[in-house]
């Protein structure tokens, strides 16, 4: 936003906890008729709010554009006999408890397990799923081999697998991702299509002319030259959706998340 002459001037203030729940209580107490505040959240927010049953949750927050979208991968550490994800859910066939996942709480990490497992015909509330707060931690649990396997987007290991200390065994998304050497879920022979998008909404209270300046701003953002260089850089797919589209999209998520986490049992 400095880059393209959007802002003067940006802070960002990363505030951890509960899947982004903590922040966004904050955002909203502190932040409300302010234009020149915004919050970044994604799908994992969306699965967080339900499973922590926060009491501040994306209606209290002005949506304005969805921006991205990234694949879920599923990886092993290298050293593991799993070769392949039917290797891996053979053995979660086999004993659901004894295969142990690391990824984030309640977010689209779980959500995907829990989709994974419904396909093979495994009860998802028997899935060990052990979360992580942050990656560092993840990261470190798949890399010592304290866990079967590991997900989360799949530029979080990146350059694990290229460094050939993890196995990528497959992707969440429709199709295959170009440069990448590993089948989508969905090609695996289990129906599971998962994408873990992120957006960025404004503070509560504002005025149609605050709204629609903001909405202006992230709009300029997304057509940026310097804005379609990092998108090539991270790997992340185009996903902007804005308006009142995105605001339907997001109650439709909100809802098809609240059903998918009833169904492992996350969310009574």
């Amino acid at each position: 936003m400095q880059a393209e002459g959007i802002a003067p001037s940006v802070e960002v203030i990363n505030v951890p906890g509960a899947g982004g729940t903590v922040g966004l209580a904050q955002f909203v107490a502190d932040s409300a008729g302010d234009p020149t505040k915004l919050i970044v959240g994604g799908y994992v927010m969306v699965g967080a709010i339900l499973t922590n049953g926060s009491p501040v949750t994306l209606k209290d927050v002005t949506p304005i554009a969805r921006l991205t979208g990234d694949t879920e991968a599923i990886v092993v550490p290298a050293a593991s006999d799993i070769q392949t994800l039917g290797d891996l859910v053979a053995k979660l066939k086999a004993d659901p408890g004894a295969v142990s996942w690391d990824g984030s709480a309640g977010g689209t990490d779980h959500i995907t397990v829990g989709l994974l497992a419904k396909a093979a015909g495994v009860d998802p509330t028997k899935i060990n799923y052990v979360a992580y707060s942050g990656g560092g931690e993840a990261m470190a649990a798949i890399l010592g081999n304290q866990v079967t396997a590991g997900i989360s987007s799949i530029g979080e290991f990146s350059e694990q697998v290229k460094a050939g200390t993890m196995r990528l065994l497959a992707v969440s998304s429709d199709a295959r991702l170009p440069g990448v050497d590993a089948p989508t879920i969905k090609e695996a022979g289990y129906d599971v299509v998962v994408q873990n998008w992120r957006m960025v909404a404004a503070a509560p209270g504002l005025s149609d002319e605050q709204k629609a300046k903001v909405a202006a701003d992230i709009e300029k953002l997304n057509a940026s030259v310097s804005w379609t260089a990092m998108l090539e850089a991270k790997g992340w797919a185009n996903t902007y959706l804005a308006g009142d589209a995105f605001a339907a999209q997001l109650d439709a998520d909100t809802a098809a998340t609240e059903t998918v986490l009833r169904d492992i049992g996350l969310v009574k």
